[in-house]
């Protein structure tokens, strides 16, 4: 059975590609994008399998 971890990010919206795609070469999965506490921020919620 596959175990995951999971991380949550702050999103900046004038920087969201590059930021994805550093958590995707780590091997993080997006799951969902919700906004932040201020409405200017976005948090992104990852996932990947344990090692």
């Amino acid at each position: 059975m596959t175990t995951w971890e999971y991380l949550t990010a702050p999103l900046l919206i004038h920087n969201t590609k590059a930021i994805l795609d550093n958590f995707g070469a780590d091997g993080w999965e997006l799951v969902q994008v919700v906004p932040g506490p201020a409405a200017e921020n976005l948090v992104a919620y990852f996932k990947r399998p344990k090692a």
